[in-house]
């Protein structure tokens, strides 16, 4: 006598996953990626910015007690940047100067001079913070009224470019990563819409037996959180591992690598992926409890 055949009862909230978190973590390792360059273009700027030098020229035949008055007040300003604690703050002899335009020439115009015309100077590395050209115009004009000045340089036309650049880079990538995640939005929210596609007959059962809107729709929610968290540390994960091979491959990107950064953004991930997944598992209980028999068919 044949078995009779047993049928897989149908739970509530048990629709398929699998796909739905594949989907949700390529769409999120997406926005990953240009988060990514988000983060390493505005690195790279404050990196350019905090090797930021200026040299400051003095008048000759200044006695020491001059220099080291100088050397505190330079010290003092707001704008210097410190590393391990000091004032980044340096003094270069014009000997010291002359030594290295030799080494880098390889020629001695002190010979076919037959004296030294440079002059003594102190080299300030800038705060990352007056990187920009107005805040380093108006220092540079603040250290020209020093006594015993005579002349501040920086490279003003590198530093004017590199800005600019980076502004316009960095906002090109802004305006990409804005449009994403709006693509992104919606494809997760169709992707969870369609997942629920399959469930609506059995959200129409569920209300006609008297089940209120929130017991219909926690098993939605509660898993739709899941598929988000899952999905978002999955996308973390990628992300972190083809950071890691990048950084194999080009070993000077690592000089750009900020760990605060990077965590931010895979934790923006996950709350990106479980945010959108609870919105999106909410609108589409909602629209299916509300359809007409007419309108599930």
């Amino acid at each position: 006598m044949a078995q009779p055949r047993t049928t897989r009862k149908k739970k509530l909230g048990s629709y398929p996953h699998t796909m739905v978190v594949f989907s949700i973590t390529l769409a999120l390792l997406v926005i990953g990626l240009f988060g990514l360059l988000l983060i390493h273009a505005h690195k790279m700027s404050n990196l350019v910015k905090e090797n930021l030098e200026m040299q400051v020229y003095l008048e000759r035949g200044l006695p020491e007690t001059q220099l080291l008055r100088l050397q505190q007040d330079f010290a003092n300003k707001p704008y210097i940047a410190y590393k391990n604690g000091q004032a980044q703050v340096r003094f270069l002899s014009k000997e010291e100067g002359a030594k290295q335009l030799i080494d880098q020439t390889g020629e001695d115009f002190q010979q076919f001079l037959g004296d030294n015309p440079l002059r003594d100077a102190y080299l300030l590395k800038i705060n990352a913070d007056y990187g920009d050209a107005k805040n380093l115009a108006n220092i540079k004009q603040e250290l020209r009224q020093e006594p015993g000045v005579f002349e501040v340089e920086y490279v003003e036309s590198l530093i004017t470019s590199v800005n600019e650049n980076l502004r316009n880079v960095s906002l090109v990538l802004l305006g990409f990563a804005v449009v994403l995640t709006f693509v992104v939005v919606v494809l997760i929210n169709n992707t969870i819409k369609l997942a629920l596609f399959s469930q609506r007959f059995l959200i129409r059962s569920m209300q006609l037996v008297g089940a209120t809107q929130a017991f219909i729709q926690w098993p939605f929610l509660r898993r739709a959180v899941w598929q988000g968290l899952v999905s978002g540390l999955l996308a973390g994960l990628l992300l972190l591992a083809l950071l890691q091979y990048a950084y194999l491959q080009l070993e000077e990107l690592r000089l750009l690598r900020d760990e605060r950064m990077i965590g931010v953004l895979v934790a923006a991930l996950v709350i990106l992926g479980m945010g959108i997944g609870f919105l999106s598992s909410w609108r589409a209980v909602r629209k299916y409890s509300g359809m007409s028999l007419d309108d599930l068919y």
